[in-house]
This record gives structure tokens, sequence and C-alpha cells, in this order.
């Protein structure tokens, strides 16, 4: 059982009610069944309410286990790969499972050696976790989609732990990069605005040349 509420599933969504979901999930509170009260040091708290994060929806498995549902992209349902989501309200020495059980890509990187970033508060640099802990395979258990699963410790109770697919990149730094560009005033860099998206944000045209005098012709 988990307090608080998940968003209401997709309207239009194929995969099903297992994969049926909706918005990312925001402070959400996984308490085992049957217990009432507040949380205790060890009940997860997991949030993707932030740019570039990317979690729908948290199934506990037991008391170890979990089985996350991560959301399609925006304008292709059938395609889900992102994930970036926060875990806190951690204890010391705590042991999990996480399975992001609903990835629509039969080949990984995963199956080679690559794995999972981690980063936490006290640790703010992205590290990858051992690729032995690590396992992209086909699950019977949910309609023989591909899984990945990881295995992770907590070791500091007051840090909370951030957990990506790879390095987020955001449009924010990205942004912020083109900014620092454009004030640098380069004769072969032009930098222009296009319109907004649906979601009003810029969309830049950039036109990058080579720079007077380095090419002779």
């Amino acid at each position: 059982m988990a307090e608080g509420s998940q968003s209401a599933p997709e309207a239009g969504n194929d995969m099903g009610n297992d994969d049926a979901i909706g918005g990312n999930v925001s402070k959400y509170i996984v308490l085992p069944t049957g217990y009432c009260g507040l949380p205790k040091k060890g009940h997860l708290i997991f949030d993707a309410c932030f740019e570039s994060g990317n979690l729908g929806r948290v199934d506990q498995v037991s008391e170890f286990e979990y089985d996350l549902f991560i959301r399609p992209d925006t304008c292709n349902p059938r395609f889900r790969v992102w994930f970036n989501f926060t875990v806190e309200n951690v204890k010391e020495s705590q042991r999990v499972i996480f399975n992001i059980v609903n990835f629509s890509k039969t080949k990984s990187l995963y199956r080679d050696g690559m794995a999972p970033m981690v980063k936490s508060t006290s640790r703010p640099k992205w590290q990858r976790l051992p690729p032995k802990n690590v396992y992209y395979y086909r699950c019977p258990d949910h309609r023989k989609n591909y899984v990945m699963s990881f295995a992770f410790c907590f070791d500091r109770e007051e840090d909370i732990y951030q957990f990506a697919y790879c390095y987020p990149y955001t449009y924010t730094r990205f942004q912020h990069y083109l900014d620092s560009l454009q004030k640098r005033n380069m004769d072969y860099f032009f930098r222009e605005q296009l319109g907004q998206s649906v979601q009003q944000r810029k969309l830049d045209l950039l036109t990058i040349t080579s720079p007077a005098g380095r090419w002779s012709w």
C-alpha cells in the first residue's frame, strides 16, 4: 500500500492496465501493506516532478523490491526508455532492488555493461552503478516485456538519492550553454528564435559558419 495518490491512466494508452500511467510521481510515499501511521525511516519516498524527471508509478513487490513504471515520450506513447527520479527517507544499510518494468526496447546497452547513473546530496557527482548489479532481461511476470533491474544499498540516511538512465542534459542547461556562446559575440555563430514549442519553450535556430580567414581557397 502506498500513501498519496498517483495520476489517472492516460487516455488512449494501449499498453493495458499494468502500464497505464499518467504524470510523474510527486513525493510518493510507499508504506507496507497494513501499516498505519506516519512514515518511518526506510519507507521510501519517490519523486520525479522536476526537469527531465520520469517515473510514473511505483508498486512495492516485497519489503526490498519495487516495480517502477516509466512514462512514455510525449509524442510517442510506444517509446519508453528514459527514467530519472529521486528516493529519500532511506535507512542506513537499506538494500533494495528496483525493476524498471516497461522498457520498450528489446536491445539495450545495459546488456553490454552499461549501468544506470546515481548521485546523492552529499555526493553530487554522477557515478555509474557497478555493472554486476544490473540485469536486463525479458520478464514473464510483465507480459514478457523487457525489464532492467538493479540492486542498491543506501548508506547515508540524510541523503536524497537520484537515479537516471544516463547523464541528464536538461533544456535549462542547454539554454545556459547557448547563452554563454551568444555572449562571446563570435562572427561565425548566430542564434535566432523561430518560435515556441507547445509547452512554451523557445525554439532556437543556430547558424554556424567558419571563422573569417580560417579557410583559404
